[in-house]
């Protein structure tokens, strides 16, 4: 992915994009577990505080995803800031999206559907692929509610929350389970 800039509507300035390096790893984890968990995530609308409470993301992790060969990292900056992320893992025919995350103050101002159109597009023309897959945990609703209103989905595909798995978090309750969702993303 070559870096770009996009505009979008609720915050100022245009934020640039572009693939992660080591060097982001550190703000990469502030950022992803700022947009999850504890009390700063608050301030945006895609806490899990009341679902999960540990840690959401570990630089360990973290440099993994941004070294595969089969995936890339994405980020947006504004002012030497990383504001929003994901990851892409290439699979046979599809692409996995996760570790989105956008900092909680900028929540609902836009820069969500930058970061997830630029995924998308870097799945269907760089990478040639047609299907984007993501899992969301159930209890989610409104989140879920976000990604159908883009496209997305909801398969009937259920897989059990990684309990005993700290890298996960530590659940708050016994009920939490993923559900994929998948996006046609059309002809190149």
């Amino acid at each position: 992915m070559s870096e770009t800039t996009a505009g979008s509507a609720g915050f100022t300035g245009e934020p640039t994009l572009r693939t992660a390096t080591l060097a982001d790893v550190p703000a990469l984890v502030a950022l992803v577990e700022s947009a999850y968990r504890g009390e700063a995530s608050r301030a945006g609308w895609t806490t899990e505080a009341d679902l999960l409470d540990g840690q959401r993301a570990d630089a360990e992790g973290v440099a993994a995803a941004v070294q595969d060969r089969d995936g890339v990292v994405l980020v947006a900056e504004r002012d030497g800031a990383l504001i929003a992320c994901c990851q892409l893992e290439r699979r046979a025919a599809s692409a996995y999206f996760g570790m989105f995350s956008v900092r909680p103050t900028l929540q609902g101002g836009g820069i969500g559907r930058v970061m997830l159109a630029e995924a998308e597009r870097v799945a269907r023309e760089e990478w040639g692929v047609r299907v984007l897959e993501m899992k969301v945990i159930e209890q989610r609703a409104d989140l879920i509610a976000w990604y159908e209103r883009r496209g997305y989905r909801r398969t009937g595909v259920f897989s059990p929350f990684p309990y005993g798995d700290e890298r996960f978090g530590l659940p708050r309750r016994a009920d939490l389970r993923f559900e994929q969702l998948t996006k046609e993303l059309g002809e190149l």
